[in-house]
């Protein structure tokens, strides 16, 4: 399902030569909406133009969500980590929480005719749609999503 220790290693260290910025925050929905501000940070560095900027806050956005609602259960008392890392033409951003893990390969289609009207289950589809490359990585210590945005080959 994923890999174990070379992924904390790499969350826990910054990429040689990238410039990293960090977010936590506790697993309460409301926390939710700081992750703009956070990203708009991010983007002093990175200069995103609108449309590579958009595609990063909807994905950062939803993975920080479901890390919040689905990875910890909405427990105030469970924290969820990003860390940016900027290299070059690339932002790698990942999205730890402390929970248990799931399969992605079994989510239901959300572009299915039943399962359009569903409240949820739309995340990790946004999230694979508008990331250059997404992967899922379950650890003893909670689930970490890994995503990669190539913003060279957009300019």
């Amino acid at each position: 399902m994923g890999k174990k220790s070379s992924l904390l290693d790499k969350f826990r260290q910054t990429t040689p030569g990238a410039k990293r910025l960090t977010f936590k925050c506790i697993s309460e929905p409301k926390e939710i909406s700081r992750i703009e501000k956070f990203l708009e940070e991010l983007n002093t560095v990175a200069k995103l133009d609108d449309g590579a900027f958009y595609r990063l806050l909807v994905a950062t956005t939803e993975a920080v969500n479901n890390a919040i609602v689905h990875g910890n259960g909405s427990d105030p008392n469970k924290k969820v980590c990003v860390n940016c890392d900027i290299v070059n033409s690339s932002i790698y951003v990942y999205v730890k929480d402390e929970g248990s893990g799931f399969n992605p390969d079994i989510l239901p289609n959300p572009t299915e005719k039943d399962n359009l009207m569903r409240p949820s289950g739309r995340g990790v589809f946004l999230m694979r749609t508008l990331m250059d490359e997404v992967r899922f990585h379950f650890t003893e210590e909670g689930t970490v999503v890994e995503m990669i945005l190539d913003y060279g080959k957009l300019r």
